[in-house]
């Protein structure tokens, strides 16, 4: 026989490339995995978004918590125990995310926290767009991890999350390891600027692509009570599972888990009745003029010890929808102080310290942005001085 002939015969032997399909006749009917019925379901993804301020990543751990302890939910429903798996890029898991847990009451021998990932023998940073393999291997290790929680979701895309394709591309193989290992994936995410509509689900950051691949999305925002007072709801804002309407009122509070340690955790309300639109203010509603929100997101960005990127810091905002000048007010409003970066050139911030806070109350007339410039030669540019306006909102 000929080689020929046997490259022949052996690509018989090698199917083809193909569709692969499935009859339904082989398909045995399954229902919804539920961690927490209609809100949470095993296998899939959800999206939790919402104005900055909202307290967002504390709804999420205070989820958490229950699962670790097999807690009830806010509508009383018993919870199966459980692991949780953490990734958060914007929260330290010593000084803020285990604290908010243990606020919540979690059990911290089942919260695991993400911290970077091993590659070429080095620890690098976690890259969930890369490193998806590995935290599938991780989950398998540690088993019974029902809850994986991933702040923000767009650090799983590593193209434009503004377009659909990239955006369902990169959210596959999340979709694909929360079905593989059976647990619910939160992603958390902020509201856009403006948006599309008054839906709320329809204003989430980015590409609507990640509404579409979420089976549930649930959003957080302030709202007026009945009595005309401030309250906040948690409602389910699209579902394609389970019913698309209804939700739990909530409200922030601090606690102090351990001694000289404070957190915030939630403490839930009463159901409501009702859609997302109806139950939820316009997000744009929330801070049409001012800037208390993008205050907040830049404040818990910053230090008053040490010096931030001025682009990392903005980054939050501008990903919140936050505008330049409304980035620029919130800075001025929260007293952002500025330098030039000697080494890598562009803007460095921090937050005033109390005693240089102190020290402004004394002398309000060194509490402007022009009295700043005036004793630190290499401080940022005021946005009130007309020809330095522009170089001044460049750096957002």
């Amino acid at each position: 026989m000929n080689r020929v002939t046997e490259a022949f015969n052996l690509a018989e032997l090698v199917p083809a490339d193909r569709v692969v399909l499935v009859s339904g006749s082989e398909l045995t009917p399954q229902p919804v995995r539920w961690l927490w019925k209609y809100w949470l379901a095993l296998g899939k993804l959800h999206i939790l978004a919402g104005a900055p301020g909202q307290g967002k990543t504390t709804i999420a751990l205070a989820m958490a918590a229950t699962v670790t302890i097999g807690g009830r939910w806010p509508d009383s429903s018993r919870c199966d125990p459980g692991n949780v798996l953490i990734w958060s890029g914007e929260d330290d898991p010593a000084d803020t995310l285990l604290p908010r847990l243990l606020a919540a009451g979690a059990d911290r021998a089942r919260c695991h926290f993400i911290k970077g990932a091993l590659r070429d023998g080095a620890v690098v940073p976690f890259d969930p767009a890369r490193d998806l393999q590995q935290l599938r291997e991780a989950i398998d290790r540690i088993g019974g991890v029902r809850l994986l929680i991933v702040d923000p979701v767009v650090s799983a895309v590593t193209g434009d999350s503004h377009k659909n394709t990239e955006v369902r591309r990169a959210l596959q193989p999340l979709v694909d390891m929360a079905d593989a290992c059976n647990c619910a994936v939160l992603g958390i995410t902020h509201f856009a600027k403006g948006g599309q509509g008054t839906d709320p689900a329809q204003r989430v950051v980015g590409s609507v692509a990640f509404t579409a691949v979420a089976r549930i999305v649930m959003v957080a925002a302030k709202v007026k009570g009945e009595e005309g007072q401030d309250a906040r709801i948690l409602a389910r804002g699209k579902s394609n599972i389970g019913p698309d309407d209804g939700g739990f009122e909530y409200h922030l509070e601090q606690r102090e888990p351990i001694p000289g340690i404070s957190a915030s955790c939630i403490a839930w309300g009463k159901a409501v009745e009702g859609t997302a639109r109806e139950l939820l203010t316009d997000p744009d509603d929330q801070h049409p003029d001012d800037t208390s929100d993008a205050a907040e997101l830049l404040r818990a960005e910053l230090d008053s010890v040490l010096w931030t990127n001025s682009e990392d810091a903005s980054k939050p905002l501008k990903d919140a929808g936050f505008s330049k000048k409304q980035i620029w007010s919130a800075s001025k409003k929260v007293g952002v102080l500025r330098k030039k970066d000697g080494m890598k050139g562009g803007w460095l911030w921090r937050l005033r310290s109390p005693s240089e806070v102190a020290f402004t109350m004394i002398s309000p007339e060194d509490s402007t942005e022009d009295s700043e410039d005036s004793y630190s030669g290499n401080v940022e540019p005021s946005e009130s001085s007309g020809a330095l306006e522009s170089s001044a909102t460049e750096v957002l």
